[in-house]
């Protein structure tokens, strides 16, 4: 249950920019600071393949990686993060609406990280929205279960539960690997 190569391709920023060949996908799409990096990191078991700063809203590419020379991990820029520019916000979100709604993608899975020591956000809804209006499969990643009070996570599961109906919502923790295995088996086998 782990790939034998994983490797970055390329940043992408708009269609002529996508890798060739196209193959199937997996995008990941979260908050700043939600532990995108950290989640793609310990579910390939390499702390250094995705790069994570203590600056939020470095990302602003699409990170292509491609898996086992047949499918691609997409790692999107974060969205939410109150510190940036209007323009920079205003980028990134154009980023996101093209790459959720671009024909040219075959996108398998779109993850949602949400941080699940502090519940879903507004910024999260509407990623979410966006994602649906497109029918995408999304699996949403509960992260970071491993912080905050044990009662809390429970009652933002709970809540993510009606916040995004029809969707599996896989527990995890980058720290602990709490539903590694499961994200992992879900979505590359």
């Amino acid at each position: 249950m782990a790939a034998t190569s994983v490797k970055f391709i390329k940043g992408v920023v708009d269609a002529p920019g996508l890798p060739q060949p196209s193959l199937p996908t997996v995008a990941f799409f979260g908050r700043s600071n939600v532990g995108k990096s950290s989640v793609i990191n310990s579910l390939f078991r390499n702390k250094d393949l995705a790069r994570s700063s203590s600056q939020p809203g470095r990302t602003t590419e699409v990170n292509y990686y491609l898996v086992d020379g047949r499918s691609y991990l997409a790692d999107l820029p974060g969205y939410g993060y109150a510190r940036l520019s209007n323009v920079m916000r205003l980028k990134i979100a154009k980023l996101l609406s093209w790459y959720a709604a671009a024909e040219e993608v075959d996108l398998r899975f779109a993850v949602l990280i949400v941080d699940g020591s502090i519940g879903a956000q507004d910024s999260d809804r509407e990623t979410f929205a966006l994602l649906r209006e497109y029918g995408k499969n999304i699996i949403i990643v509960a992260n970071k279960v491993d912080k905050g009070r044990r009662n809390d996570v429970v009652g933002h599961l709970r809540a993510m539960k009606e916040a995004f109906p029809d969707c599996p919502i896989i527990r995890y923790s980058a720290k602990t690997g709490e539903g590694r295995g499961e994200l992992f088996s879900t979505l590359w086998n």
